[in-house]
């Protein structure tokens, strides 16, 4: 083969990465709840896509979902251990969906933080397969070949998945309803406002500050209707004045970012179903909250 074939090979194969690097991400995304290893993967797949034999890949797009889901997996196993260290609550990196509402999938499912924040608890494999089911709606049969498993077993491993995420999470409201009381519990929580708290919250709401290590970010998770509303109403003449709130998506539901003198310091998502404000998720860690901000558009 000549230069110029050669040149002409590796043309073909980035435009076949390319038409399928969304679907990689937002794959890769899903399994690890991370932007950062989500991009080191959709690397890697691209690396191992150029030094590979295409010649008899009928179906570059399928071929590359299975290297990037295999890798995933196997950075999720590694990343489990990693994240026992982490200091505080850890939540999902972020991310700004304006763009690509759906983030690679012919499904919008399995996007938003809390939902991600949920798939966590699930083993590596079971958290792939039910990605791959409920969000970009392949096959059981294509994702036990790449799970290197059988039919029968990757029912299994959605069912499970299913009834876990079932158990742990009420239906969550329209995007309507959800902006509505996430404004109502931000301008609450600005004036220290008690009983308009307790009116947005779920009587067992749980909030969580993902800071590893941050400064004034709960090491603990807050429980509780009574402690959470509480606890906003003693933070609030600390951390509300000199704030703007500035109202984003993330994740393809609305959240508020906050920043003080400039500088951005928080982003508040929710998990909001009938019964009001089931989660409130603070996302404060710099190395998760610079990324996202920079992704926004002006």
């Amino acid at each position: 083969m000549c230069a110029g074939d050669d040149a002409n090979s590796l043309e073909q194969a980035a435009r076949e990465f390319m038409g399928a690097r969304s679907r990689l991400f937002g794959i890769a995304y899903r399994v690890l709840g991370s932007a950062a290893e989500a991009e080191d993967i959709v690397q890697e797949a691209w690396l191992r896509w150029q030094t590979t034999d295409r010649t008899d890949i009928r179906e570059p797009t399928a071929f590359l979902a299975t290297v990037t889901t295999r890798l995933a997996i196997s950075c999720a196993q590694s990343a489990r251990m990693r994240r026992e260290s982490y200091i505080g609550p850890w939540l999902p990196e972020p991310v700004d969906t304006t763009s690509d509402p759906q983030l690679g999938a012919e499904r919008a499912e399995v996007l938003d933080m809390a939902l991600l924040f949920l798939l966590e608890k699930l083993n590596p494999v079971e958290r792939a397969a039910y990605v791959l089911r409920e969000a970009f709606n392949y096959p059981y049969q294509q994702i036990a070949d790449i799970l290197e498993t059988s039919d029968g077993n990757t029912r299994q491993l959605v069912s499970r998945a299913r009834k876990h995420l079932a158990a742990e999470r009420r239906e969550p409201v329209s995007s309507t309803a959800h902006q509505r009381l996430l404004k109502a519990f931000i301008t609450a929580a600005q004036n220290g406002d008690l009983p308009a708290l307790e009116e947005v919250l779920a009587a067992d709401v749980v909030s969580y500050a993902d800071g590893n290590g941050t400064r004034g970010a709960s090491r603990i998770p807050v429980v509780g209707r009574p402690h959470v509303a509480k606890t906003f109403v003693a933070y609030a003449p600390r951390f509300w004045p000199g704030t703007d709130i500035r109202w984003v998506e993330a994740n393809g539901r609305p959240a508020a970012l906050v920043s003080a003198h400039g500088e951005p310091v928080a982003l508040v998502t929710a998990d909001v179903s009938e019964r009001g404000i089931e989660r409130v998720m603070w996302v404060v860690s710099p190395a998760k909250l610079a990324p996202y901000v920079a992704s926004l558009r002006d």
